[in-house]
């Protein structure tokens, strides 16, 4: 009885969200529906005996996310805590290196390889910017309907009354690694290294100050110095969840391959703009976060050179 009830009780709040944020509503059905279709090519082509040649690939990358996140909560068994200006420069970096991940490691491959199938560069940067546009509206439906909370502008998304405030955060640190994994798994979907490991290889650095923050989150909310860990690692478990998604979004037809790396790399550009960033400027620490994306920026760009 009393699970019927929470059931109900969740779904009039989903009801009531869904009224009052229309339009992150209907871009959150358009993304999904987008979502099962490119899915529903890659079942046919796995019954098919067709399996992604990148999947084991994918699956590893994911891993490493989730390991890099762990790595990096491991000093909370320490640390109660870091000065706000580290915090904002480390978190600076990593989005710096997540904007340069989307750029080089998702764009530009997925206008080269949209131009290819379709012969035409103006067509096939079309094919990516709706790619984009599915990537930006799945997150906008994720923000609108996922209780979260960020550490200066409060709380978000339905529920939040049943959750205390570092929980919030986690479900917040959680949502970014979804399009972080998908990240990977569509990097990684044409068993291409050039362009899965740079990217795998900036995902998995820029963890471990994302792993870290979401264990001192903790520990400052009163968790244990173990649990704490223990719960920012659970954090990263989206990652080769996300990775596994985003292998099967492009090992359909072919220009689900340009299409799953213009909506990971939208996704991601949207966490930066819409979470990384403002969180690292409302503290009065503008120009070390701001020094901190610069470098990120750069030893991204150097990853993709050498690795690539």
């Amino acid at each position: 009885m009393r699970e019927t009830s929470v059931a109900a009780t969740w779904l009039a709040l989903l009801r009531d969200q869904a009224q009052h944020r229309r339009l992150a509503t209907a871009g959150l059905f358009l993304a999904l529906l987008a979502v099962l279709v490119l899915l529903g090519q890659s079942l046919l082509q796995l019954a098919g005996g067709n399996a992604s040649p990148g999947l084991r690939l994918a699956m590893l990358g994911g891993l490493a996310g989730l390991a890099t996140t762990t790595l990096g909560a491991l000093p909370a068994l320490v640390l109660r805590g870091l000065p706000q200006r580290v915090e904002d420069s480390l978190l600076g970096m990593a989005a710096g290196m997540m904007l340069a991940a989307s750029a080089f490691s998702l764009l530009l491959p997925g206008l080269n390889a949209a131009a290819g199938i379709l012969g035409s560069k103006p067509l096939g940067a079309g094919v990516v910017v709706i790619g984009m546009a599915l990537g930006v509206l799945l997150m906008l439906g994720l923000d609108a309907f996922t209780p979260h909370a960020h550490a200066q502008t409060g709380s978000f998304g339905p529920g939040t009354k049943r959750y205390s405030r570092a929980w919030l955060f986690v479900f917040a640190i959680a949502l970014h690694n979804l399009p972080e994994g998908m990240a990977i798994g569509v990097s990684f979907s044409q068993g291409d290294m050039s362009v899965g490991l740079p990217l795998t290889t900036a995902i998995a650095l820029q963890d471990i100050p994302e792993g870290l923050a979401v264990a001192l989150a903790l520990r400052g909310a009163g968790f244990p110095p173990w649990k704490s860990v223990l719960v920012a690692a659970a954090s990263g478990l989206l990652e080769p969840l996300g990775a596994l998604l985003g292998v099967g979004l492009s090992s359909g037809m072919a220009l689900a391959y340009p299409t799953g790396l213009g909506l990971a790399a939208g996704a991601m550009i949207f966490v930066v703009s819409h979470e990384v960033i403002p969180e690292t400027h409302r503290n009065g620490h503008q120009t070390p976060a701001t020094l901190g994306l610069m470098v990120g920026f750069a030893l991204m760009m150097v990853l993709d050179t050498t690795l690539g």
